[in-house]
């Protein structure tokens, strides 16, 4: 009898959560951003907010809160309550923070993972005024003047500190690290010639490509970009195993009822097909991805082995 009333417990607990998740949200979501306005996952969780506000019928309100890169905001998440009205909306820099810093929750454990939303290659830039066009001609300039010649990035242990990490680790040279406070600073002093090289973002960088005030080298994807189709990928050009794809995805504190997850998933892959979303998304050099909360669980996976190994060579880890 004991163990028949827990079962009808268990059932009428699940069907509760069933019929909640048929009529959620019934009040405003909040749409956690852990870094400061403008930059790309901002822009990702506002377009995604607005149009899960127009066809769920209730509030999608992104709040930033930067800080620790990105673990502050986290942590707000992974403490909040797990009923589907306070998300996460996380690039890349998601999966390196546990190599990173030391924090009070598991980046893992504490989410569930809601979709994969979008993916974006980077662009290798240099100013005009160094002696090199393409990838080769660099990288033999960087082996011949060892610890010369830098390269940007938008701060310690930013997707674009990642993204020259990685860089030097696969093309086994060594370049001097300029962290700036934001992608905005290390571009203009690029365009300056104050830094050497700067693995930046599509939308950032190619404006001042295409008005030849910087060098576009390669991008950082497998395959060629589709705003940049004439210019390779960096293993095209001879760097074995270099692939950087920047990401943005949606999290959930663990816990949130599967049915409201599911919802969640299923209204975001029909966003990510409309139309003005993909040219959206095209616009600012991103393309959509989509698929199960299972299927971002294991790219998390992966790409927290891959970015573990760049942090301990590159001995970026804070105490």
């Amino acid at each position: 009898m004991k163990t028949t009333l827990m079962l009808l417990a268990a059932l009428g607990s699940c069907c509760a959560w069933t019929a909640s998740a048929q009529t959620y949200p019934t009040r405003a979501v909040r749409v956690i951003v852990p870094f400061a306005p403008a930059g790309g996952i901002d822009i990702m969780a506002r377009t995604l907010s607005q149009r899960l506000q127009e066809n769920l019928g209730q509030p999608f309100i992104v709040e930033n809160r930067p800080g620790g890169g990105g673990v502050v905001g986290s942590e707000a998440v992974a403490t909040a309550r797990p009923d589907g009205y306070t998300l996460l909306a996380v690039p890349i820099s998601h999966a390196a923070n546990v190599s990173l810093t030391k924090m009070s929750f598991d980046p893992v454990t504490a989410f569930a993972p809601v979709i994969h939303l979008a993916s974006a290659p980077n662009v290798v830039l240099v100013n005009p005024s160094l002696p090199v066009k393409s990838i080769a001609e660099f990288v033999k300039l960087a082996q011949q003047k060892p610890g010369q010649l830098s390269y940007a990035s938008s701060g310690n242990g930013s997707s674009t500190h990642l993204a020259g990490e990685l860089f030097k680790m696969q093309a086994k040279v060594d370049l001097l690290h300029v962290p700036y406070k934001g992608g905005g600073p290390a571009l203009t002093d690029l365009l300056g010639g104050q830094v050497s090289m700067y693995v930046g973002s599509l939308p950032a960088g190619l404006p001042h490509v295409r008005t030849q005030k910087l060098r576009g080298l390669a991008v950082t994807s497998a395959t060629r970009a589709e705003a940049m189709p004439d210019v390779p990928t960096v293993i095209e050009a001879g760097v074995a195993d270099y692939e950087y794809v920047g990401w943005y995805g949606l999290l959930a504190p663990a816990g949130t009822p599967a049915p409201i997850i599911d919802r969640l998933n299923a209204e975001s892959n029909r966003i990510l097909k409309e139309p003005g979303m993909i040219e959206k998304l095209a616009a600012d050099g991103a393309q959509p991805v989509g698929g199960t909360p299972a299927q971002f669980a294991e790219h998390i996976k992966k790409e927290i082995a891959k970015w573990a190994k760049v942090v301990k060579y590159a001995r970026m880890a804070t105490d």
